[in-house]
């Protein structure tokens, strides 16, 4: 079989941070579980198919691999950890906290929990240092100071490079900003869901924040996997966890990804490509240079071929 050709990915300054980051990055949340749902852990991808996806992915020139301490309750950091031990490859990491690991574990962005779950997080991972460390979710019982002072104690004592924060909407961003220096938000975005146009983007435009973004492919939605009456095939998102995409279930969706498959027949590439290659239908033009740094990818499309991430709250 002949090698996978290497993907050009461009490298990004996360802002002024003294991190530079891939633009496209290995989304792990199906690594032995669905996201952070405790109901889905031990399936998803099972170790197997997780080394061989990360080998697919180092082939294609993937250096960036993200992941959270809850992805699987655990299992996801330990399969990075194994392939990172086994093939003595070290990418670059971004993980996350807020989730519980298990029925009736804490959660939240405690200062304690934070250093507490940093460690684990190290040690399923098997390393001693992480590039980029998120808040995977806004804590609305934790003052933010309390938690941007702990992610910034672990970046003063060298255990990470930069922070940020996952999943907050331009109100609570404000408050992340003005309560500590997060310099990345990593939030869903895509084609069919693009409401951080309308101010998330614009704040981190105008202060200095990267926007990264997860499921850039809409849970399978512009992979061309998904009809109009047509059924779900097994084994993809909305047959595992539809939940954060039930929204799209109308005609707008539908008459959408006409269109999008439409204007790739016109220029003989498929859906996916169409919806992957031109960087101005990704982001808007008058950000793309500051604040967009990456997105991230998994294996939404069935098989791996750099496609939409499968990161999930």
């Amino acid at each position: 079989m002949t090698a996978a050709r290497p993907l050009e990915i461009e490298t990004r300054p996360l802002t002024n941070s003294g991190l530079s980051l891939p633009r496209v990055a290995l989304g792990c949340g199906n690594f032995g579980g669905i996201g952070s749902s405790l109901d889905w852990v031990g399936r998803g991808m099972s170790d197997d198919e997780a080394m061989a996806v990360m080998d697919a992915a180092r082939e294609l020139g993937l250096t960036h691999f993200d992941t959270a301490d809850a992805y699987g309750a655990g299992n996801s950091e330990r399969a990075i950890g194994r392939w990172i031990a086994s093939r003595g490859i070290h990418p670059t990491l971004t993980t996350k906290t807020f989730n519980p690991m298990a029925e009736g574990a804490d959660s939240g962005l405690g200062a304690e929990r934070i250093a507490r779950q940093f460690q684990t997080s190290l040690e399923r991972l098997g390393v001693d240092h992480v590039e980029l460390y998120l808040a995977h979710d806004y804590d609305p019982d934790t003052p933010l100071r309390e938690t941007l002072g702990a992610l910034q104690q672990l970046k003063d004592a060298g255990s990470i490079d930069a922070y940020g924060v996952s999943n907050f909407n331009a109100e609570q961003l404000e408050r992340a900003r003005a309560a500590g220096k997060p310099v990345a938000v990593q939030n869903g975005y895509s084609l069919l869901e693009r409401g951080d146009e309308a101010e998330v983007i614009p704040q981190c435009a105008a202060h200095g924040i990267a926007y990264t973004v997860f499921s850039p492919l809409c849970g399978g939605w512009l992979t061309g996997k998904y009809g109009r009456g047509r059924q779900f095939p097994n084994g993809s998102r909305m047959t595992q966890r539809p939940e954060p995409y039930e929204h799209l279930m109308n005609e707008w969706t539908f008459d959408a990804l006409d269109a999008l498959r439409a204007f790739g027949d016109r220029r003989g590439t498929s859906l996916w490509s169409a919806r992957w290659r031109p960087a101005p239908m990704c982001w808007p033009r008058k950000t793309s240079r500051s604040c967009c740094p990456s997105r991230k990818t998994s294996r939404e499309t069935d098989s791996y071929s750099c496609s939409g991430s499968a990161a999930t709250r």
